[in-house]
Parts: C-alpha cells; sequence; structure tokens
C-alpha cells in the first residue's frame, strides 16, 4: 500500500493525476460519486442530439503547440478528434450591434481588428505582445525545467485585467472587443487577474477547435489508459468522510460504508467541499475559515438545442453577445428583465459539417436566483421551478432571434439547466464556473495551494493553478510533482514529443 494513491473525483484534474501517477507506477484508485465519469467533460444525449456539460472548445492543438504537447504525452491524439473553427474568426464578438472577429495567429489577430481600429494597429500589436510575453514567463506553459514552485510572474497577479486594458489602448471600445470572451473565465472588474486573461486569449489566438463528438472522449481515452496501467475507476462511490489520525489522513468512507484506505490521497473536489468531509485538528479553524469565506464565481443558465434536419447551417465561430457596451457589466444583469449578454455555440458532430445537429446557449446567472430551490433533487424541484426556466429560456432565445432571425423556428426542441443542475452534476460550490475567484488585490488569500494541511493529502483541479482544459492540465502536473519532481516529469512530456 506504500504507492497507493486514491483520487477523489474524476474530473479533468483528477483524471491526469491518475494517468501521470499510474504510468509511473502508483496504485492508482479514482472514486466518482456519480455513474459518469469526468466532472466538466461529461456529456449527455437527448433526442439523439449530444451536449457538453463544461468544456466547449480547446486551443494550441496543432504541432508543438503546448496542448498538443500534453495530449501526446497523455496519449490522448487516436480518442479524441477535434474540428478547427474558423481561422479567419473563432470567436466572434458582438456589442452594440457592431461585430468584431478574433483571428487564428498572431498576424492574422493583429490584421483582422486592426481593419476595424485602423487607428490603434500599434495597441493590438502590443496587446499579442504582452499576453505571448506573460505565456512565455511561466515555466509550465512551455515545459522548461524549473528550480522553484513560481508558475506565475508577481507583476500578472497583482494587476487586473482591465488596468491591463487600459494600459494597452484608450480606445474604450477597444478594450471591450479585446475583452469580449470574458464569460470564459467569468472575469470580475477590479478582481480578475491578467495572467487568467493573457493566458486564455494566448491559448486560442495560437489555433482554435471544437472537440468532435463531445469532450466526453478526453475522460474515457484517459480512464482507459489508467485501467491499461492497473488502476481502477470507481462509479457511484461518493466520499463522505476523510479519515485522519493524529499526523495523516488514513483512509475514506464511502456512502455505502466502505473504508478505503491508502498511503497517499488527492482530492478533485472543491476545497471547500473536501474540507467538510474532514475532521482533524490539523486543519486549523483560521484555515478552514479562509477556504469556507473564498468568493465562487458565477454559474450559468444553458439552452440546450436540438435543430431539426437540415435547418441550421453549421456556425465554424463561436458567437459573443453583448447589448450594450462595457462587457463588464453583464454580472450584475437586472433578474427582472431579460439577459444582456449570451454565448452561442454549434456542437460538432462531423469534421466540416454543412448542417447544425445541437447548440447550446449560455447566460450567466447568479445563485441567488435559484437558492430558493436548493434543497431540492434533480427532476423534483416542482412546477415554479419548472416555469422559471422556461420563462429564462423563451427570454435568452428571444435575445438569439434578434441576432439570427428565423432561428427559433428551426429549432425541433430544447433542454435547460440553471446553477444548480451544474451544482449537482459537477459538485462545483453554487454550480460555480470556475471555482474560486483570483483576486488580484488578496493574491496570497485566493490562491489555493495543492498542498493541504494533511502531509498526505493534495489537491488538483480547477481550483489549483488555473481553470480551463490548460490550467487543469498544468494543476495536476503541480500536483503529480509532490509525488515525481517537476523536472522529471517535464522530461517525460519532452520525450513523449520527440
Amino acid at each position: 500500500m506504500n504507492n497507493k494513491v486514491v483520487i477523489m473525483g474524476s474530473g479533468l484534474g483528477g483524471l491526469v493525476c491518475g494517468y501521470v501517477l499510474a504510468k509511473n507506477g502508483y496504485e492508482i484508485v479514482v472514486l466518482e460519486k456519480n455513474n459518469q465519469i469526468g466532472g466538466c467533460l461529461q456529456t449527455f444525449k437527448r433526442k439523439g442530439a449530444k451536449f457538453d456539460t463544461g468544456m466547449h472548445y480547446i486551443g494550441s492543438m496543432d504541432e508543438g503547440q503546448i496542448l498538443h504537447r500534453f495530449f501526446k504525452y497523455l496519449n490522448l491524439l487516436n480518442d479524441v478528434k477535434i474540428s478547427r473553427l474558423d481561422p479567419t474568426g473563432y470567436d466572434l464578438i458582438s456589442i452594440a450591434g457592431d461585430q468584431y472577429k478574433f483571428a487564428s495567429g498572431y498576424e492574422n489577430f493583429v490584421e483582422t481588428l486592426s481593419q476595424q481600429f485602423p487607428q490603434h494597429r500599434e495597441d493590438i500589436q502590443l496587446y499579442v505582445k504582452k499576453i505571448s510575453e506573460i505565456a512565455a514567463a511561466s515555466p509550465l506553459y512551455n515545459l522548461q525545467k524549473i528550480n522553484n514552485h513560481v508558475f506565475i510572474e508577481t507583476d500578472y497577479i497583482k494587476t487586473g485585467v482591465n488596468e491591463f486594458m487600459a494600459s494597452i489602448t484608450k480606445n474604450t471600445r477597444l478594450q471591450d472587443v479585446l475583452t469580449g470572451n470574458l464569460p470564459l473565465y467569468g472575469g470580475i472588474k477590479g478582481k480578475t487577474p491578467t495572467y487568467i486573461h493573457a493566458l486564455i486569449n494566448n491559448f486560442y489566438i495560437q489555433s482554435a477547435f471544437r472537440i468532435i463528438g463531445g469532450s466526453d472522449s478526453i475522460a474515457h481515452s484517459l480512464a482507459h489508459s489508467i485501467q491499461s496501467f492497473g488502476g481502477k475507476i470507481m462509479t457511484n462511490a461518493e466520499v463522505v468522510k476523510i479519515d485522519c489520525n493524529a499526523e495523516k489522513v488514513t483512509s475514506v468512507t464511502l456512502s455505502n460504508g466502505d473504508v478505503i484506505e491508502a498511503n497517499s490521497f488527492i482530492s478533485n473536489i472543491h476545497p471547500q467541499a473536501t474540507l467538510e468531509k474532514i475532521d482533524s485538528p490539523l486543519i486549523r479553524k483560521v484555515y478552514r475559515t479562509r477556504i469556507s469565506e473564498l468568493e465562487n464565481t458565477i454559474s450559468n443558465f444553458t439552452v440546450y438545442i436540438k435543430f431539426k434536419e437540415n435547418a441550421t447551417p453549421y456556425l465554424n465561430y463561436n458567437y459573443y453577445f453583448y447589448e450594450h457596451d462595457d462587457v463588464w457589466q453583464n454580472q450584475y444583469y437586472d433578474a427582472t428583465k431579460g439577459p444582456e449578454s449570451y454565448l452561442y455555440m454549434h456542437q460538432c458532430v462531423e469534421d466540416k459539417a454543412f448542417f447544425a445537429d445541437s447548440a447550446e446557449l449560455i447566460a450567466y446567472m447568479r445563485y441567488d436566483e435559484v437558492k430558493k430551490w436548493e434543497a431540492t433533487r434533480i427532476g423534483n424541484r416542482g412546477s415554479d421551478y419548472l416555469e422559471f426556466k422556461e420563462e429564462k429560456a423563451y427570454q435568452l432565445l428571444q435575445k438569439l432571434e434578434q441576432s439570427f432571425p428565423g432561428i427559433n423556428a428551426a429549432i425541433d426542441t430544447y433542454y435547460t439547466s440553471s446553477p444548480l443542475t451544474y451544482r449537482d452534476y459537477t459538485a462545483t460550490k453554487e454550480g460555480s464556473m470556475y471555482g474560486i475567484v483570483r483576486d488580484k488585490n488578496f493574491p496570497t488569500q485566493t490562491l489555493v495551494s495543492q498542498r493541504t494541511k494533511l502531509p498526505n493529502l493534495f489537491m488538483t483541479g480547477q481550483n489549483i493553478n488555473s481553470h480551463g482544459i490548460l490550467g487543469v492540465t498544468i494543476g495536476a502536473i503541480i500536483t503529480c510533482a509532490e509525488f515525481l519532481g517537476i523536472n522529471p516529469i517535464i522530461g517525460q512530456i519532452e520525450r513523449a514529443n520527440q
């Protein structure tokens, strides 16, 4: 049992940890409370249409780019099929009726936006230069050998995205456009650090893709590899208690009463939920309080659309809609009115598709809108909840119709999810999309370490390092470095890519 590791939660972070450690000879047991693995990689089917729940598109997947290198190391390239988003505009940002494209490649990005901001070409060039410098300055985002555990430069943690944008250009519309994919990280003005924005945008500008057939292919591939290394994946295995002695964690207790012992433990569960399962004096009250009081990012309301056959041309780009200027204000919407922003994306079922089979329409939603139903269970929330969701769906679809006239007539049927749905399927606090808010005003307090106050319990997932497929993968590498050392893992990744 000396090398046995129990991993709680089968989201991307847990599965990547399981893969890396199993590959290096550790005995791995992954515990998942639901009957489907994957966390935010989960998908579901309705009337033959498949929908992603959290992982909607990925970047930097061309040969030699950072995610491609990680995928090669994780043995994902054969199992995960991808389709390139439109290089002339993979993201389309619509602000107060005007539309702007994010093009793939640094030069194309600059050239495309400069056509609409000809007086600000140098500003756009400066923007691209700065975000690529920020990514280059982070060793793990470039797989550089490192001598310490500093993964992001301090300056980029202590400067907010809005401050960074103001330093790039005085043109407020250009500031809004460059911040137009804000829903990818649930940014908060005056709080979200520059590095979050820079790493994400640099990631997508290099290249952008959809996953053909759904993001669950990533989860299933990793799980298969873990099992091929001798590891175990257990579903319907909810951890209700993390058992400790006077020095460390000894075992976990499942909801069915089973006790699983191990030498080390990794939690891919939200840090707040993890601590709720621990009763140990080693977790001091001040630490418990700090973690429990951390703010979480906003949640979402999603409409999952199934189209009539051959009725809707496939859109090979993502559409970000803002009714008004100032993209930062949309988290503070008036709940009595319709949504003022949304993200609209088609699902990819085949490469170079002509017609769309399905789509997702996503808007911010605060947890307080659904709080009165928080004690209910999926499928049993009552008629008033169903009416609430129907009204929200109607409002969103009316907004979509304004941008895409005739789209509603092409819809065969649709389904909805709220922050409660997201909470129950992904185990995030209040259905938070991206976990804990990183706050540039309190960088140390809002940074969650992979280490805990228990010497053999570690954290992974979107609350470590950063969220998103790249952030979570790197966070998992950071967690695995506690077992293997960081440079040996980087060496393995380098050798896999030779």
